[in-house]
């Protein structure tokens, strides 16, 4: 019994009280997750913010208490989905392959990790739309821009390039990447697509001597 009375007693002892910071985080989660939805199912220009904090529960005075303005809202909901592809590129490592191999697996999960939850659409359509340049290279960063380019240059390491070149490869291979993913989006075939890429890496690759040529 006295067993019991020590249960009862610890089920009835109020939760601890929210600090300001968990509620600021929660507020904040609440309204990404309400815009992620809308900007998802109709494009960030046809959302307004009244639909916004309605949809999270909020009130208009918390929006802009924790988000500058709309705009700002959308470069919180883009980070969450760059931070989630990369998240997923990096679940995927498999043990160390071949240069050339790790570039074409990278493609692969790449791939995979922008098909999902309006992934393409937030960072290739929305984002690009609103965000200004110096936004959009961080969140290109989060998204794996730092991985291809050191995939690039361990592929490519008896080419000798410059860094400055494999920059530039790297830019110009990321908008190749980011077309064939949101062609993926916009319901064309994705075989092709992956087809495409790596052909173009293995000729990369084989073109410069990092790869015995078939």
């Amino acid at each position: 019994m006295h067993y019991d009375n020590n249960i009862q007693t610890v089920c009835m002892q109020p939760n601890p009280p929210r600090t300001n910071a968990d509620r600021t985080e929660a507020t904040q989660a609440t309204l990404i997750a309400a815009a992620r939805r809308l900007f998802v199912d109709k494009g960030y220009a046809d959302t307004g913010t009244p639909e916004i904090v309605a949809a999270a529960g909020v009130t208009r005075g918390a929006l802009y208490h924790h988000f500058a303005d709309k705009a700002d809202l959308l470069r919180a909901v883009a980070q969450q989905a760059a931070d989630e592809v990369a998240a997923d590129i990096e679940a995927g490592d498999a043990p160390p392959a071949a240069p050339l191999q790790a570039l074409i697996d990278g493609a692969e999960r790449y791939f995979a990790a922008m098909a999902g939850q309006g992934r393409a659409r937030l960072l290739l359509l929305e984002a690009p739309a609103v965000l200004p340049p110096a936004q959009l290279l961080a969140l290109h960063e989060r998204a794996g821009a730092r991985a291809l380019r050191d995939g690039l240059g361990a592929a490519l390491a008896p080419a000798a390039l410059a860094g400055a070149v494999i920059d530039a490869l790297a830019a110009q291979l990321s908008a190749a990447f980011d077309r064939a993913a949101l062609a993926i989006a916009r319901g064309e075939p994705a075989e092709p697509q992956r087809q495409a890429m790596r052909w173009l890496l293995t000729q990369l690759v084989q073109g410069a001597g990092a790869a015995p040529r078939a």
